[in-house]
């Protein structure tokens, strides 16, 4: 690194111009990861917190919209808590509506219907504040409801059927869909106001046996045959983590991000090959006199390449540190933000991995410099 560290001190205006743009990207990168795991907590945290293996949805259903299209039924939920390694298996009903706080405050929720006594049911130790669920127009709300103004004891009224639910409960932490706010709810209730019915009207007798999903949760140390369970109770069933694509917009949303995300590290990997190219170019002669006085390729290349490691490193860091604290802004916004280390970790490994790559394709040329060159051969 002898020759590495002299030329970062004589040319550091350079290589700190290269290091600003390093860093710049850094920063993107930083604040594209927040975005992505926050679009993802916004769209689907309130699936992610309930102990679900799989979602058993009406075969047939389109993938990306099995949450709004599915109807599946009890018998099918029988069919399945039947299936080897299936612990348990419960109807789960999903429906977006619109309400109105006690005040006009225009509330839109993400209604899961839950049997109350079912392993979806949220558990006492999940409550911020209230009890879970026991009557009839009583839901168990997100913590982020409370932003609204609302809690405990308030009463929201459905658009256009009228029907009155009462919070009795707050969940602890985020608990979202489609970027909705989630609201559990028993399922006879939920089923009533999937069916359309205003209050104190006749319900269908079978729409009481319908549901959006079969939920399964596998037994302790088994793994459920989904082809299997499918096949017998006619249904298409998929993992929990699958399932969050049948959320709205996520895959769209995902697909984006990581697609900037993608370009991002391909430009900083062009980036820092075409200024390490330049860079080899310029000091060419020198490289030159350095191979005639006994230098070996590898360390050359090995010098290079440290030389890059820094630049990168050090540039990453600052970029990270940045974005970081630009992110602990961000949180405080409406705006779905959410740092993880693992994912900004990731990132920058990236970043770096990818930029020392560029590099060493562009100092590949210093094997190729002839020592000859030092002695005026190409003058």
């Amino acid at each position: 690194m002898f020759l590495a560290w002299r030329e970062l001190v004589f040319a550091r205006s350079r290589f700190g111009l290269m290091g600003g743009v390093v860093a710049l990207v850094a920063i993107l990168v930083v604040i594209l990861s927040g975005l992505s795991s926050g679009l993802v907590n916004d769209g689907v945290s309130g699936l992610k917190n309930l102990p679900v293996t799989a979602f058993a949805f009406d075969d047939g259903t389109a993938a990306d919209s099995a949450f709004s299209r599915s109807t599946v039924d009890r018998g099918q939920a029988d069919t399945w808590s039947e299936q080897d390694g299936v612990g348990e298996a419960a109807l789960f009903g999903n429906q977006l509506v619109n309400a109105e706080g006690p005040d006009g405050e225009a509330v839109d929720l993400a209604l899961f219907g839950v049997e109350a006594d079912s392993f979806l049911a949220p558990a006492p130790d999940a409550l911020l504040d209230g009890t879970g669920l026991g009557r009839p127009d009583g839901i168990v709300v997100s913590d982020t409801v409370t932003d609204l103004g609302l809690g405990v004891g308030d009463t929201v009224t459905i658009d256009r059927l009228g029907t009155d639910l009462t919070i009795v409960g707050v969940l602890d932490g985020q608990h979202t869909f489609g970027h909705v706010d989630v609201a559990y709810v028993p399922l006879a209730t939920w089923q009533e106001i999937h069916a359309g019915a205003e209050p104190g009207a006749d319900v269908r007798p079978e729409a009481y046996d319908e549901a959006t999903a079969v939920a399964l949760r596998a037994e302790d140390g088994a793994t459920i045959d989904l082809a299997a369970g499918d096949d017998a109770a006619g249904t298409t069933a998929v993992p929990l983590a699958d399932s969050f694509d049948s959320s709205p917009g996520f895959t769209a949303e995902t697909l984006t991000l990581d697609l900037i995300q993608t370009f991002l590290y391909a430009i900083s990997a062009l980036v820092v090959g075409a200024f390490f190219t330049v860079w080899t170019i310029q000091r060419k002669h020198e490289i030159a006199v350095a191979r005639a006085m006994g230098a070996s390729t590898r360390y050359l290349v090995g010098d290079a390449l440290g030389q890059a490691a820094v630049v990168l490193v050090g540039s990453t860091v600052v970029g990270l540190a940045v974005g970081v604290g630009f992110g602990a802004f961000l949180t405080s916004t409406p705006m779905p933000f959410s740092l993880e280390a693992g994912p900004v970790a990731a990132a920058a490994a990236l970043l770096v991995g990818l930029g020392l790559v560029g590099a060493a394709v562009a100092v590949g040329r210093i094997a190729r410099i002839d020592p000859l060159t030092a002695l005026g051969g190409q003058r």
